[in-house]
């Protein structure tokens, strides 16, 4: 969803249509950590990742050809194209090997942090987008979120799982980060006005890059031709990393943005009741705590207009 900065506000509120389709899309984004750790000892992280991003570039960048031809790549977009196309594939790389150690459910969490940092960089960049005190109160509760969950990692039985889930943690967070940083990144350059299958093309092309030679040089890159492991490939590469992305956009251009953030925080829920429910993941007490902190501040820092436009209304009744 990182893509999503250059497209122009829309206009309509959220229909029967909207909210159904933004439900399947949560389901489907807190579905895809559990896909990938599902069927992790037969491929890795690394490199499902990688292929489910190399087929979404093929398809996008035929797409775009066939829309702008050669000249796709001479509209001054190329290096905005390549900067957020690296940030993009940080990102995975940091979800990926953080999968490696925590649980599907933490990391829906920690990475779902992504709009506080985007709210924070578009606060110091852009002056429109100054953030006003309830926003900044949002910020305060999601870090004290943050702070809460890390503190229940000790509660783990060993030192050294603790370690693990630790580091795993700190991956998803800076995974957040990372999706912040690029979703600035596309706001402030010159892909805030190109179509969103290029935008889309660039951070897909140069994902399945740093992934797949990541995951070669690591030696990462094997793979057990397994029913499970190949139909958890197709469902990320045409489901996830394709058809999602381009109805998140579709619905983008026709329905409020601030409406379909807010709806999108139902992501990480499900993400960590997929967890718990297909994986048997653990949930400790200090980790549910923090996970609803993080939401509340989250949702006080995205709604924070909604919430000021009701007021107004109430007011003005």
């Amino acid at each position: 969803m990182s893509a999503v900065a250059g497209l122009a506000p829309t206009r309509r509120p959220l229909d029967t249509l909207a909210t159904g389709v933004m439900l399947l899309l949560c389901v489907c984004w807190g579905f895809q950590q559990i896909a990938i750790k599902l069927v992790a000892a037969d491929i890795s992280p690394i490199m499902q990742v990688g292929l489910r991003s190399a087929f979404a570039a093929l398809v996008l960048g035929v797409v775009v050809w066939r829309g702008e031809g050669a000249r796709a790549w001479r509209d001054g977009t190329l290096g905005a194209g390549v900067l957020v196309g690296l940030l993009f594939g940080f990102e995975f790389l940091a979800i990926a090997q953080g999968l490696v150690y925590t649980t599907a459910s933490h990391m829906s969490v920690f990475l779902y942090t992504a709009p506080i940092f985007t709210a924070l960089g578009l606060h110091w960049r852009v002056p429109e987008e100054r953030m006003a005190p309830l926003q900044w109160l949002g910020v305060a509760v999601a870090f004290g979120g943050i702070a809460v969950a890390f503190l229940g990692n000790g509660q783990q039985p060993a030192a050294a799982a603790a370690s693990n889930m630790l580091l795993g943690d700190s991956l998803g967070l800076l995974g957040g980060l990372l999706w912040g940083a690029t979703t600035v990144a596309i706001r402030r350059t010159a892909l805030s006005e190109a179509a969103p299958s290029k935008t889309l093309f660039y951070q897909m092309a140069i994902a399945a890059l740093v992934l797949l030679v990541y995951a070669a040089a690591t030696g990462n890159a094997g793979i057990r031709y397994t029913p499970s492991a190949m139909l958890s490939v197709a469902f990320q590469s045409v489901v996830v990393a394709l058809s999602s992305y381009l109805a998140w956009f579709w619905l983008l251009r026709r329905y409020l943005a601030s409406r379909l953030s807010i709806l999108s925080f139902m992501t990480p829920l499900f993400g960590v009741s997929f967890g718990v429910l297909i994986l048997d993941e653990p949930l400790d007490g200090a980790f549910v705590v923090g996970a609803l902190m993080v939401l509340a501040g989250i949702s006080l820092v995205s709604g924070a207009g909604l919430l000021r436009e009701k007021l107004r209304r109430s007011r003005r009744a």
